[in-house]
C-alpha cells in the first residue's frame, strides 16, 4: 500500500515514527520551504525556513529571506515550536522545541535553528486547505478581538470593556477563514482602518447550533471593502495550531467543520429545486475538493 492510499480516507492521521523519519528525509532532501510559529510574550511569530539536515534526534532549519531582517523574535533555546509544511499528498504538522541555536555557513539564513526531531507528525489531505463557503442555511457569527495578554482566558473581561469585535463567517478552511464585518458595530463606529495586515487576533465561532466553540488566532493577510458600502471582510490565516497537541485538536476540528459545510453545500446543489440559484458544479466524486480558493499558508 503506497502513502497516498494509506491516508486516503482519512482526515487528520498521525504518522508512526518510521513514517516520519521517512517523510523528514525526503523534505530536507528536496529542501521543501516549511512554516515555523511559536508564541513568545503571548505574541504568535511565524516564520519560513528550510530543513536542512536530520540526525536520529535532531532537525536543522534554516532561515529564508533572513537577511533583510534579524533572526525570528524571541526564539529562544527550549523555545516550543511548530512546523508545517505541503508535501505529496497532504500537508504535515508536528510540534518540538528548539534545541540549540547555532551559527550557518549561509549568512543570509540569520543562524541554523537545532530542534528536536519528532516522533509523531500529523497529516491532513490537501483537500482540507481549499476554502469552503458557510452553507447558507447556517449564520455562522464570529467574536474576534485583538491579541492581547491571555486572550482566550479573559474574553469575558473583553466583552466588558467592549474590545470585541463581531462579524459573520463567510469561508472556512483548516489553515485560513473570511469574516465579514459591519462598519456599524454594537460598540460604536468601526472602521477597516482600525485593522491592519499581518495583525494577529484571536477569535471565536460555533460552527453548528448547539456546538462548542472554537477558538484560536489567526493573521490578517487582507483588508476588502464589501460591495454594499457597509461592511468589509478580513481574510485571515489560521497561526499556532500545530505548534502544540491542544492547537492540533482544534485543527481536527476544523478539519471536519470544512468537511461537513462541504457536504451540505452538494447536498443542497443535489437537490432538484435550489431556490432559483443556479446549479452549481458537483466536486463530491474522487478528491472532493470544494472550488473554491486554497489557501497560502
Amino acid at each position: 500500500m503506497n502513502e497516498n492510499s494509506r491516508y486516503a480516507g482519512a482526515q487528520l492521521a498521525i504518522l508512526h515514527e518510521s513514517d516520519c523519519q521517512k517523510i523528514l528525509q525526503d523534505v530536507v532532501a528536496k529542501r521543501t520551504p516549511a512554516i515555523m510559529s511559536y508564541l513568545s510574550r503571548d505574541k504568535w511569530h511565524v516564520a519560513k525556513v528550510l530543513l536542512t539536515a536530520l540526525s536520529q534526534d535532531r532537525l536543522s532549519a534554516e532561515g529564508v529571506g533572513w537577511m533583510k531582517r534579524p533572526r525570528p523574535i524571541n526564539i529562544q533555546a527550549g523555545q516550543p515550536v511548530g512546523i508545517s509544511f505541503k508535501h505529496g499528498y497532504g500537508k504535515f504538522v508536528f510540534d518540538t522545541t528548539v534545541a540549540a541555536l547555532e551559527p550557518s555557513p549561509d549568512p543570509s539564513s540569520g543562524g541554523t535553528i537545532i530542534l528536536a526531531a519528532p516522533d509523531r507528525v500529523g497529516v491532513i489531505q490537501r483537500r482540507s486547505y481549499f476554502r469552503v463557503s458557510v452553507p447558507e442555511s447556517l449564520k455562522v457569527n464570529v467574536v474576534f478581538w485583538h491579541r492581547g495578554s491571555k486572550d482566550a482566558m479573559r474574553l469575558s473581561a473583553l466583552a466588558e470593556a467592549q474590545h470585541y469585535f463581531q462579524g459573520r463567517l463567510v469561508d472556512i478552511s483548516a489553515g485560513g477563514a473570511q469574516v465579514k464585518v459591519p462598519l456599524q458595530a454594537d460598540n460604536g463606529k468601526l472602521q477597516a482602518e482600525d485593522f491592519r495586515k499581518g495583525q494577529f487576533i484571536g477569535l471565536r465561532f460555533t460552527p453548528m447550533p448547539y456546538e462548542t466553540p472554537l477558538m484560536f488566532s489567526a493573521q490578517i493577510r487582507n483588508i476588502l471593502p464589501a460591495a454594499d458600502g457597509e461592511s468589509f471582510y478580513l481574510g485571515l490565516q489560521i497561526v499556532g495550531l500545530e505548534a502544540s497537541p491542544e492547537g492540533r485538536d482544534v485543527l481536527s476540528r476544523l478539519v471536519d467543520v470544512v468537511e461537513r459545510y462541504h457536504q451540505i453545500n452538494q447536498s443542497s446543489v443535489k437537490q432538484p429545486a435550489n431556490g432559483g440559484h443556479p446549479p452549481l458544479a458537483d466536486h463530491s466524486v474522487g478528491t472532493q475538493a470544494p472550488n473554491l480558493v486554497t489557501v497560502n499558508s
